[in-house]
């Protein structure tokens, strides 16, 4: 897949981000470190405006496009990754690893974060596209709250955004694969609750009860 000239030159850098967040990781909303460096990127990059706090450590960062809408009303799109680590011990040799025992980015958060600041220097760089592009960073990606506190904070209202794109990286998929479907896919993190009731009776005539144990295991 093609890079494009603008992109790549920069992607050095890129590299080291996610590198150096790799090394830091950190766990669920307990993000500051990599709250605080997102932050001061999307500062660096000239944002026109840096948000902190949103969903307790989320980031957003706005850049506006210099395009002229043909319609009058300006799009407002959201592009999304998540920051958060996992609580696991890294065990590679490899001179980023995490120095934070007991947690890593076993989930490849550290290039999304990565990804995305790429995606907001290089529209900041720019600006040539239509509307406005809403950078989000989120936290608590892992423990599937850290969206709910972002929209309960009014992440959506506040910035005025109309649609909200991201991506997850897929080890096994070729170098400039992507792998897409229409619909949702992995929409959510969600939990049931199955009750079974059974009835009770004399272990020598089984065929007059109802096994809850038996029926569980038939349905799992």
């Amino acid at each position: 897949m093609a890079i494009l000239n603008s992109v790549a030159e920069f992607l050095p850098e890129i590299v080291a981000w996610r590198r150096d967040i790799h090394a830091h990781p950190e766990l669920g909303f307990d993000i500051p470190r990599t709250s605080a460096f997102v932050a001061e990127r999307l500062r660096e990059f000239g944002c026109d405006a840096v948000a902190t706090g949103i969903g307790k450590t989320g980031v957003v960062g706005v850049i506006k496009g210099n395009g002229v809408v043909s319609d009058g009303n300006p799009k407002v799109i959201g592009l999304r990754a998540d920051m958060d680590a996992l609580p696991i011990n890294e065990a590679t040799d490899l001179p980023y690893a995490s120095k934070n025992k007991g947690l890593m980015h076993a989930c490849g958060h550290d290039g999304h974060t990565a990804m995305l600041l790429g995606a907001a220097r290089y529209l900041a760089d720019t600006r040539n596209f239509a509307g406005t592009a809403v950078m989000i960073f989120q936290p608590a990606e892992e423990i599937g709250t850290g969206a709910v506190a972002m929209l309960d904070d009014g992440l959506m209202e506040r910035f005025g955004i109309e649609h909200i794109y991201g991506m997850h990286n897929r080890p096994g998929l070729p170098v400039g694969v992507f792998g897409i479907r229409q619909g949702p896919v992995m929409a959510a993190t969600d939990s049931i609750e199955i009750s079974i009731e059974g009835r009770g009776g004399h272990p020598g005539r089984p065929h007059e009860c109802i096994d809850p144990i038996l029926v569980g295991a038939q349905l799992v």
